[in-house]
């Protein structure tokens, strides 16, 4: 069995795709529009084929963001200590908040943990 795809609600649909894109490589979808439902999402396929979904509905834009039961965070394997670095460096440079690393854990991986535009927390890591 394999986890298929892993799903986030988002404010900026198109910046939050843009970011997956850019950084992560995602290969997009066509963009997905209920128009019934005022329902928006991409799909974005990574080299592994993980794969993850953008949604979007108007009414959820002005909920707030915290921390909550549920997923905490999800982690991109990069394959390397030193594409870690340079990743984590990147993302840095471009005004995204690091919150730890890199560094090894204390059950050995090698890791950091970024925000990505929405305060989602994204691990980094071999």
């Amino acid at each position: 069995m394999r986890i298929e795809h892993v799903a986030i609600w988002t404010k900026d649909l198109d910046m939050m795709k843009s970011f997956y894109e850019k950084f992560f490589n995602g290969i997009v979808n066509k963009k997905y529009v209920n128009e019934k439902k005022q329902f928006h999402s991409y799909f974005l396929t990574f080299e592994s084929g993980a794969r993850l979904e953008l949604m979007q509905k108007p009414e959820l834009a002005e909920l707030e963001t915290a921390d909550y039961y549920g997923i905490t965070h999800f982690a991109f394997s990069v394959g390397s200590e030193e594409k870690v670095n340079e990743l984590t460096d990147r993302l840095k440079k471009e005004g995204f908040q690091v919150l730890d690393g890199p560094r090894t854990t204390g059950d050995g991986y090698y890791e950091s943990v970024v925000l990505d535009p929405e305060m989602n927390r994204l691990e980094i890591t071999i």
